[in-house]
């Protein structure tokens, strides 16, 4: 099974669809991304994009209301916080570090990771 992610006109995903292989295979049977995003737009119309259940391409299995950013060929999460920025992995990063634990939580307004008391 293939999987395709419809993409709106600022490229958020707004449906993911699986596709029989067939659907997808050229002459010799080999999977082709492009034969799969036509079959899409035949049925549906719009913008369509391939995406991995197994994260094999484009980072991560699109979720509905990611992004999809053309520059990266990559699927993005929602960022967490204003001030956090995607690392060199697409993932979300806070400006500073998480100190060691579990018992932080970010704090936006104050751009800085609080320590959450512990019952003694």
């Amino acid at each position: 099974m293939a999987h395709f992610a419809q993409l709106d006109e600022n490229n958020i995903v707004i449906q993911v669809i699986v596709i029989a292989d067939e659907d997808t295979a050229d002459e010799d049977g080999n999977e082709v991304e492009a034969i799969g995003i036509e079959f899409c737009q035949n049925l549906f119309g719009g913008t369509w994009t391939q995406t991995s259940y197994n994260d094999n391409i484009r980072r991560r299995f699109a979720g509905i209301g990611w992004a999809y950013d053309p520059d990266r060929d990559a699927f993005l999460t929602s960022s967490p916080f204003p001030s956090w920025s995607l690392d060199d992995n697409h993932d979300w990063q806070p400006p500073t570090p998480r100190p060691d634990g579990d018992n932080w939580f970010w704090d936006e307004e104050n751009t800085t990771w609080v320590e959450i008391p512990q019952d003694e």
